[in-house]
C-alpha cells in the first residue's frame, strides 16, 4: 500500500470536515494525518489528508470526495512534486546534566526552545516526517515527557518555467 497525500479546497461550512472524514471511516480507511485551516479567503479551508491504499481504491475515494457539496477542488498531490512539512512540540527532560546536550541537538535540527521550566524544555521542530522522527529518536534516551504533532501540510511545487 502506498501513502497518498490529498489536498482538498473546501467551503468553510459546519459539518464539511465531518462529511470528508465520514467518507473515509464509512469505507474502513484510516486517516494517518489530517490538517485543516482557513485559506486567504475565510470562506474556504485547505485540508491536507494522508492515507494509505492501493491507487485504484484511492481513485474511487477521491471520486466520492468530488461529489461532496463543500469540496471545491481536490488533488492527490503525491503523484507530482510537492513540499511537505510537519511540526512537533516535544517536552524533554532538561536537568543540569542534559540541558547543554538538548540545546546542541535542537540547534543541529534548527529547532527552537519555546518553554523552559526547572526540569524540562519544550522544543519546537519543523520539517519532514523523517526529520521529526530523527529528532524524537535522538531525544528519547534523554527522556521525552510529552509529544504533540501536527498533521502534515503539503503544497504542490510551483512550475519551474
Amino acid at each position: 500500500m502506498n501513502k497518498h497525500t490529498i489536498s482538498i479546497l473546501m467551503r468553510n461550512k459546519p459539518g464539511a470536515l465531518s462529511r470528508v472524514t465520514g467518507l473515509f471511516s464509512g469505507r474502513n480507511f484510516n486517516i494517518e494525518s489530517l490538517c485543516v485551516a482557513e485559506t486567504l479567503d475565510p470562506d474556504f479551508s485547505c485540508l491536507t489528508l494522508v492515507t494509505k491504499g492501493e491507487a485504484a481504491i484511492i481513485e474511487q475515494v477521491t471520486k466520492q470526495l468530488h461529489k461532496l457539496i463543500d469540496v471545491v477542488t481536490l488533488s492527490d498531490i503525491s503523484h507530482g512534486e510537492y513540499v511537505e512539512r510537519e511540526m512537533a512540540l516535544i517536552r524533554v527532560k532538561a536537568d543540569g546534566h542534559t540541558r547543554a546536550e538538548v540545546l546542541r541537538i535542537i540547534d543541529i535540527f534548527r529547532g527552537k526552545v519555546v518553554d523552559v521550566s526547572p526540569n524540562s524544555y519544550a522544543l519546537e521542530i519543523t520539517g519532514s516526517e523523517s526529520k521529526i522522527n530523527a529528532v524524537i529518536d535522538i531525544l528519547r534516551p534523554i527522556g521525552i515527557k510529552e509529544i504533540v504533532r501536527t498533521g502534515k501540510i503539503a503544497m504542490k511545487r510551483a512550475a519551474k518555467k
